[in-house]
């Protein structure tokens, strides 16, 4: 009998449990002259709710529980956190001056955020929101991602035209890897044996080795139309296994298609304008792009590379994340 007790009570908790981490289906878009984020239905694509935060609203992650959305408000210099069953903003985090991008630790112990104005990088504990460490890194930071096993820390200095490679445990810089004008963001290969840097000025993506910290090869994007000074890739996902990346083309209006092993581009997707963020679903059957000049974001089939539809979201959209 008290087997049986004992499992019933073990069956409800792990239904509780899994009711609990049970995705939404929210879409989330920040918008940057809203001081929002717009809560999307992704079944009905109806806009659910805007959501207050701190002023200019930009990158945002999910927590490793899927509870909480962290959002940088880059002039408010803080984190929002919101609670995504109640769909309001719980509680804030103080991160330093002009916040811009920021990545979170598998464990959800600590925040890696870029300080453009600093030319720093800073590691924020999330239990005691206060500052762990200071990174001095190259002029205006942008992208931060951690590699897979997160040994590592990737930083873009868009000033520099630089990728900082960064040791988490000594919190020292291993390679400072020069590439192409104005890097901005980062994807990788599902071993992190790959590192692909967007160039917005530059016009391409360069890939790094992610053991040497070398540079491996440079992609460049030329869509049909469009002056070269008008591709300005930005926003970059790639496939869980690490096949294919799509890489947002900004002032372009589209998002490129890359064969990852061949490193070519295998199509372009006409979005729309100023392609920024983007993301994909949890079985990769869409691609979700934020255009930050149309104040919308583009559904994209990623089998048949044509947009599905339209959605319009809060003014200059940023970034977008799917809790799915």
């Amino acid at each position: 009998m008290r087997f049986r007790t004992v499992f019933a009570a073990l069956t409800l908790a792990l239904a509780a449990a899994s009711a609990g981490a049970k995705s939404t289906g929210y879409v989330f878009v920040s918008s940057e002259n809203d001081n929002a984020v717009t809560v999307i239905d992704g079944r009905t694509w109806q806009v659910v709710k805007a959501i207050p935060t701190g002023k200019r609203p930009r990158d945002m992650k999910l927590s490793p529980d899927r509870t909480a959305l962290y959002v940088i408000a880059s002039d408010a210099n803080r984190i929002d956190v919101i609670d995504i069953a109640q769909l309001k903003v719980s509680h804030s985090i103080p991160v330093g001056e002009d916040p811009e991008m920021f990545d979170l630790g598998a464990d959800g112990k600590r925040l890696y955020v870029s300080h453009e104005e600093d030319a720093q990088v800073s590691v924020i504990d999330i239990a005691t929101r206060k500052p762990a460490a200071q990174i001095e890194v190259g002029e205006e930071p942008e992208g931060v991602r951690l590699s897979p096993d997160g040994r590592r820390l990737y930083v873009t200095s868009e000033v520099a035209n630089m990728v900082h490679v960064i040791d988490t445990a000594s919190l020292k810089i291993l390679a400072n890897v020069v590439v192409a004008n104005r890097p901005r963001r980062f994807a990788m290969t599902p071993d992190g044996g790959e590192v692909w840097v967007t160039s917005e000025l530059g016009g391409q993506v360069t890939v790094l080795d992610g053991a040497t910290n070398k540079v491996k090869a440079t992609i460049a994007f030329t869509p049909k139309g469009f002056r070269a000074d008008d591709v300005t890739p930005v926003g970059i996902t790639m496939t869980r296994d690490g096949k294919t990346a799509f890489v947002t083309l900004g002032r372009a209006n589209h998002v490129a298609v890359v064969d990852v092993p061949a490193r070519k581009v295998q199509d372009y997707v006409l979005v729309g304008n100023r392609a920024w963020g983007a993301t994909l679903n949890r079985d990769e059957s869409l691609l979700l792009v934020a255009n930050g000049l149309s104040d919308d974001i583009s559904v994209v089939d990623t089998r048949t590379h044509k947009v599905l539809r339209s959605v319009a979201v809060g003014r200059v959209p940023h970034s977008v994340v799917i809790d799915d």
